[in-house]
C-alpha cells in the first residue's frame, strides 16, 4: 500500500512500491496535468511538489513519497492558499509564456517552488533552478515572467 497526502487529501493506493509517481498520479488518480515526457527525470514535464520542493514524478518511486506532501498543477492554487490562478500561472498568461503548453505545468511547478525559496532570483539562479525542457523555446518569455513576479 501507497499512503500520501495528494493535494491536501490523504490517498492509499494498493500498488507496487516501485510503481513511479508520474503513474500513480495519472493512472491511478487520474491527475493528468502531469506529463510524461522522457521518463528518466531530465525533461520535467512530470514536475510536482513533494513536501513543497520541486521533484521529478517520472524516477520518484511511490515509496519515496510515503506519508507525504505531493502537490500537482491541478491542487496548486489550493496549496498555495487560493482557489483561483496562482501569481505564477496569471504570471504566464500575461506574459503569453505557452506555445503547445505541453511542458507548462511541470514549468510552472519548477518555478512555484523556486520562486517560495528565493522570491527574487537572478538570472543564474533562475538557469540553476528551472531545467525544464521546451521544446518550443519558450524560455525568453518564461524569464519575462519570472522577473515580473520578482519585482513585484
Amino acid at each position: 500500500m501507497a499512503n500520501f497526502r495528494l493535494n491536501g487529501e490523504s490517498r492509499e493506493l494498493d500498488i507496487e512500491p516501485e510503481m513511479p509517481l508520474l503513474w500513480a498520479l495519472r493512472d491511478e488518480l487520474g491527475m493528468t496535468g502531469t506529463k510524461f515526457g522522457c521518463g528518466i527525470g531530465n525533461c520535467g514535464a512530470c514536475t510536482v511538489h513533494v513536501d513543497g520542493n520541486a521533484a521529478r514524478s517520472c524516477i520518484t518511486p511511490v515509496s519515496a513519497v510515503e506519508g507525504r506532501d505531493i502537490t500537482t498543477i491541478e491542487g496548486l492554487a489550493t496549496a498555495l492558499g487560493g482557489d483561483g490562478l496562482t501569481p505564477v500561472q496569471q504570471a504566464w498568461i500575461d506574459h503569453q509564456v505557452p506555445q503547445c503548453g505541453y511542458c507548462q505545468s511541470g514549468m510552472i511547478m519548477a518555478v512555484s517552488s523556486l520562486l517560495a525559496r528565493n522570491p527574487s532570483p537572478s538570472d543564474a539562479e533562475i538557469d540553476a533552478g528551472i531545467t525544464n525542457i521546451c521544446r518550443c523555446g519558450s524560455y525568453p518569455r518564461a524569464r519575462k515572467a519570472i522577473r515580473a513576479l520578482a519585482s513585484a
